[in-house]
C-alpha cells in the first residue's frame, strides 16, 4: 500500500483516565443495547482520548469511559481478556497493531456507513479497522542540548548514530509502543526488507539510547525537558509539546525517508455492547470527531476528506515517505518485536 506525498504520560508510565465525571465503566451487559456503558481502549494522547469520548457521550448520552494504553499494551490486554473482553472499542494507535489484533481474532468486522468517505488506503478491506488520522515519524530535538553538544538537529537516521549523542537519544520499546514499531519497520523498508540489517542499525543505535520507554510520545517530553537531545516520535506529538510550552524543541525529518502511521478504530471481538461500539466507530470516522484533535493540540491529519485540516498538521508533500505496507508490518510484528527485545533491548552490553 502506498501513500502519496501530500501522548501526556511520563516515560514508562501507564495512564488510566475517564471521561466526564464517570469512573471507568464496566462494559454494559444490556444485550447489545446502545445505551449501555461503553469502554474504549485508546492509544493516542490522553487529552485526545478524553476529548473524543466526552464528545461522543455528550452527543449520544451513552456513558463512555476509556483506558489509555500504548498500542502494544492494548493488544496484550485484548489478548489477556479475550474470553471476557473488558473493552468494546480500540481507538488510536498505528494500524499495524490492528492487523496483529485481527490475526489473533481480537477484532470483529464492522463496515461503518461512514467508512465509505475514508480512502481505501486508510482502511482494512474486510472492515476490521478503519483509519481516523495519519501521522509521520520525525525527530524532536532540544536545540539547547544540541548546541551544548556542538551538533545540529538530525536530518538523517545515520545522524542519530553520532558518538556525541551517547545516551542522548530517546526511543520507546516496540513491544509496548506503536510509534517505536513504526520506526523499526521503517528501517526494515530502508534496508530493502532485510530484518537482520534493520536490527543491526538498532544495535548500533542502542549506545545512544538513554532508555526504552513504554509510551511512544515520552521521548519528545524528555527532549522538551532537556534530558536528551533528540526523541524519535510522531511529528504531531512534537508540535503538541511545542504548543504546550516546550519552545526549545525543533522538528526535523530523515532525508532517507520516514515511516508513517494510520491511527485506526476497530470493534473488539465479543464486545459486550456492540451496538454502542458501532455508534462510536461511526462517530470517530466523522468530520466532526476528526476535527476535535486540534482543540487539544493534537495535530494528526484527518482521514475523512470532509474534515478541516489544521495549519499545524504535517504537509506530507514536504516529507519523504517510505512505502509502508501495514499488512506486512502487522504480519511481522510479533516475531520482529521479540527479536528486538532479545537481541537489543535486553541483550547484555558487548
Amino acid at each position: 500500500m502506498r501513500m502519496r506525498k501530500r501522548r501526556s504520560a511520563a516515560a514508562g508510565g501507564l495512564v488510566v483516565a475517564i471521561t466526564l465525571s464517570a469512573c471507568t465503566q464496566a462494559p454494559g451487559t444490556g444485550g447489545g443495547e446502545a445505551n449501555g456503558a461503553l469502554t474504549v481502549v485508546c492509544g493516542a494522547q490522553e487529552d485526545w482520548c478524553q476529548a473524543l469520548t466526552a464528545a461522543f457521550q455528550r452527543k449520544t448520552g451513552i456513558k463512555t469511559g476509556f483506558v489509555r494504553l500504548s498500542s502494544g499494551e492494548a493488544v496484550a490486554r485484548l489478548r489477556a481478556s479475550k474470553d471476557s473482553p473488558e473493552f468494546d472499542v480500540m481507538h488510536g494507535g498505528p494500524a499495524d497493531g490492528y492487523v496483529a489484533a485481527k490475526q489473533e481474532n481480537l477484532l470483529a468486522a464492522y463496515s461503518s456507513p461512514v467508512a465509505g468517505d475514508i480512502p481505501a488506503r486508510y482502511k482494512d478491506p474486510e472492515g476490521y479497522w478503519t483509519g481516523v488520522y495519519v501521522g509521520a515519524l520525525g525527530f524532536c530535538s532540544n536545540t539547547g542540548v544540541l548546541k551544548r553538544l556542538g551538533l545540529s538537529a538530525p536530518t538523517s537516521w545515520q545522524d542519530l548514530l553520532a558518538p556525541k549523542l551517547a545516551k542522548q537519544v530517546g526511543s520507546a520499546h516496540p513491544a509496548t509502543s506503536g510509534t517505536a514499531y513504526v520506526a523499526v519497520w521503517t528501517q526494515v523498508m530502508l534496508h530493502g526488507g532485510d530484518q537482520d540489517a534493520a536490527l543491526e542499525y538498532f544495535k548500533k543505535l542502542k549506545t545512544n539510547v538513554l532508555q526504552y520507554s513504554k509510551s511512544g510520545s515520552a521521548p519528545g517530553q524528555q527532549a522538551g525537558r532537556g534530558e536528551i537531545a533528540t526523541g524519535v516520535i510522531f511529528a504531531h506529538d512534537c508540535v503538541k509539546f511545542q504548543d504546550e510550552g516546550m519552545t526549545d524543541l525543533q522538528l526535523t525529518y530523515p532525508a532517507e525517508g520516514t515511516g508513517y502511521e494510520v491511527g485506526a478504530v476497530g470493534l473488539i471481538a465479543g464486545a459486550r455492547n456492540p451496538d454502542a461500539a458501532k455508534k462510536y466507530i461511526d462517530f470517530a470516522l466523522s468530520p466532526e470527531a476528526q476535527e476535535i484533535g486540534p482543540t487539544v493540540k493534537s495535530y494528526q491529519l484527518p482521514t475523512n476528506p470532509k474534515a478541516t485540516v489544521s495549519a499545524k498538521s504535517v504537509d506530507l508533500s514536504t516529507v519523504k515517505l517510505i512505502d509502508y505496507d501495514f499488512v506486512a508490518a502487522g504480519d511481522a510484528k510479533k516475531d520482529l518485536v521479540a527479536r528486538f527485545d532479545s537481541d537489543i533491548a535486553t541483550a547484555p552490553k558487548e
